[in-house]
C-alpha cells in the first residue's frame, strides 16, 4: 500500500534521501518534510556559514535565509539534481549577500584540517605545508599570531578563491559538487583552488623574506 505524501512517519522520512525530500516537499510543501531537511544539515550548514561570515549571529540570519530559499525555490529543484551542492549554492548565495550589505569579507580559518581530506583534492596537505612545517615560513608566528595571518590572507584573496578554498578544504567537497555550487567546470574549480593556494603561499613566503630583513 502505497502512502499518501505528507502521510509519513519521522522514520519514514529518515529513510528516505535528501534528493527524494526535496522532490516530495516540491510536490505537496509539507512541513514535516521540511523540518526533517532543515534538521539534516543545521550542524553542517551552520558552521560552513559561521566560518564564511565570521558571525555566529549573521550566520544563524544567513542559515534561516537559505531555508526560506529552499521553500520559495522548491519549485526549480530538478528531478535527478544532487541536493547538496544546491543547498550550498543558495547559501554562499545568502552570505555573499548578507556581506555585502554589511559591507564586510568572508573571514575564515584554515589552518587546520577539516574532515577527512579527499582524495580528489590536495587543499589540506598543501595548507599543512603551508602553515604546519617546523622550517616552514609561517613556523616563527606564535600559534595565534598564525590563525590571525591566515584570516588576513584569505580576506584578500578574490570572492571566487575564497569561496572555493572553503568549500574544498573546510567542507571536504569534491571538485564536481563545487563546481555545481559555483556552476562552473571541474576544471575551472580546480585552477581556483590552486591559484588560492598558490597566492597564499606567494604571502607565506614574503613574512619569511621580512623576518630575514
Amino acid at each position: 500500500m502505497v502512502k499518501a505524501i505528507g502521510s509519513d512517519s519521522a522514520e519514514d522520512l529518515r529513510q528516505l534521501s535528501d534528493e527524494e525530500l526535496m522532490a516530495r516537499y516540491r510536490e505537496d510543501g509539507h512541513a514535516d518534510i521540511f523540518s526533517e531537511l532543515v534538521h539534516r544539515y543545521e550542524r553542517e550548514l551552520y558552521r560552513y556559514l559561521a566560518r564564511y561570515t565570521g558571525d555566529p549571529s549573521l550566520a544563524e540570519d544567513v542559515f534561516q535565509n537559505t531555508f526560506l530559499q529552499v521553500h520559495l525555490k522548491r519549485g526549480l529543484f530538478e528531478k535527478g539534481r544532487p541536493f547538496r551542492p544546491w543547498l550550498y549554492a543558495i547559501a554562499t548565495h545568502q552570505a555573499v549577500d548578507s556581506l555585502r550589505k554589511a559591507g564586510r569579507h568572508p573571514t575564515v580559518s584554515l589552518d587546520q584540517r577539516v574532515g577527512g581530506g579527499s582524495q580528489e583534492s590536495e587543499a589540506g596537505n598543501l595548507i599543512d605545508l603551508l602553515v604546519g612545517e617546523e622550517d616552514g615560513p609561517l613556523s616563527q608566528l606564535e600559534e595565534s599570531e598564525r590563525q590571525q595571518w591566515v584570516r588576513d590572507s584569505v580576506a584578500r584573496l578574490p570572492e571566487t578563491l575564497r569561496q572555493t578554498l572553503l568549500l574544498a578544504y573546510h567542507q571536504d567537497l569534491k571538485y564536481r559538487e563545487i563546481a555545481e555550487i559555483q556552476k562552473i567546470p571541474v576544471g575551472t574549480v580546480k585552477s581556483r583552488l590552486h591559484a588560492a593556494l598558490e597566492k597564499l603561499q606567494q604571502m607565506a613566503r614574503a613574512v619569511r623574506q621580512d623576518g630575514d630583513e
